[in-house]
């Protein structure tokens, strides 16, 4: 069956603004208020959520920016024309791996945990490559598409959310968030940057921005798409904190998942709230595992333009399959997090900061408008 293509490939800013949380929002989401809480005491880590949070929206907003004074040009062309040709295909071939990397730990994460909480009698493989051929399905398709599933996924994510935090309000106790600001200033920083590493999503601007038509909006949306991302790690946090309590939230692998488990909705009309938070999850983790093996493919075709894109495409899927085979438990699993984390952090900012300096020494020259 042939994908469905649509007449107008380019995207409107409003899809950047969805596609920021979209990809932001995933397995870091289950594990942030647990890896807080070794750092802070009690509920001090909102303090390191927001300082992160403005850290992330500001980083945002600056790349997003700066991409935005090249439209119509890829992430090779206009970092080829300020950074030179050599120094564009190596951050263009870093920013493929990085793809197929997150990619493939997203793949890696659904297989475990899903095996753990849900399929315990399925082969971790097979829940992994059964994930991995629907990814590939939808990246092989219309990259507009991809925006749409993100614009019909994201509202039932927060949904979820959203019912899972007011349904906790019963089982919150306000001793396990008190007493407040008792944490040493090594422990906010620590939480700060535990918190910074979970903003991830940043790279995809730098290939996305250029498809868009109404490019003057979207620093200020794409920034806005990231708040959106802060608010809720913050709710999250504070929820969990509140109904465990600080010395079980450090405890609990996934905090946010046990709260689900925990949770018991009124009227005994939906007695299991953990299988519909485990559904929203999993779309969650797939709009970013296909977002970043876009990207992937993205980049791969700048290098390589006589590709097609199909060739790429499944010509990835087998790396990026074994590569989520690696991890053979959870604990290998989260040293795989780590170092994505830091990747994923680091890279746009070592790459926006010398695209700002160069885009101030020529003027703007470059920009090709």
């Amino acid at each position: 069956m042939s994908p469905f293509k649509y007449a107008d490939e380019s995207i409107q800013s409003q899809d950047i603004m969805i596609a920021i949380p979209s990809v932001a929002i995933a397995v870091s989401i289950l594990d942030l208020p647990g890896i807080l809480a070794k750092s802070v005491r009690f509920a001090d880590g909102w303090i390191a959520i927001i300082i992160a949070g403005i850290l992330a929206v500001s980083l945002t907003w600056f790349v997003a920016k700066i991409v935005s004074k090249f439209p119509n040009q890829s992430f090779l062309s206009y970092s080829s024309s300020l950074l030179s040709k050599p120094v564009a295909y190596l951050l263009t071939l870093l920013f493929a791996i990085q793809g197929m990397m997150i990619a493939a730990y997203e793949v890696s994460s659904i297989s475990i945990i899903s095996k753990q909480y849900l399929f315990d009698t399925t082969p971790v493989e097979v829940i992994g490559l059964s994930f991995l051929l629907i990814v590939v399905y939808s990246v092989s398709g219309s990259r507009v598409g991809l925006f749409r599933l993100n614009a019909m996924f994201l509202p039932l994510i927060f949904l979820v959310t959203g019912l899972l935090i007011i349904f906790a309000i019963g089982f919150m106790k306000l001793d396990n968030v008190l007493p407040v600001f008792t944490t040493g200033i090594n422990g906010y920083v620590k939480g700060t940057i535990d918190s910074a590493l979970a903003y991830a999503g940043i790279g995809i601007l730098f290939f996305y921005i250029p498809l868009v038509k109404d490019i003057n909006k979207v620093p200020g949306r794409a920034a806005f798409g990231m708040s959106w991302v802060v608010l809720l790690y913050l709710l999250i946090y504070l929820v969990c904190i509140a109904v465990f309590g600080q010395a079980t939230t450090e405890v609990i692998r996934l905090p946010l998942i046990e709260l689900a488990k925990s949770i018991k909705i009124p009227g005994g009309f939906f007695e299991r709230m953990e299988s519909l938070f485990f559904v929203i999850w999993i779309t969650s983790i797939f709009t970013t595992a296909m977002m970043t093996y876009d990207v992937a493919v993205m980049a791969l075709q700048s290098i390589l333009p006589k590709l097609k894109k199909h060739t790429i495409v499944f010509g990835l899927s087998p790396l990026i399959y074994f590569i989520s085979t690696l991890p053979n438990n959870f604990l290998e699993n989260v040293k795989f997090e780590e170092y994505l984390a830091y990747t994923t952090s680091i890279l746009p900012v070592f790459v926006v900061i010398p695209l700002w300096i160069m885009y101030g020494i020529k003027g703007g020259k470059n920009r090709g408008q």
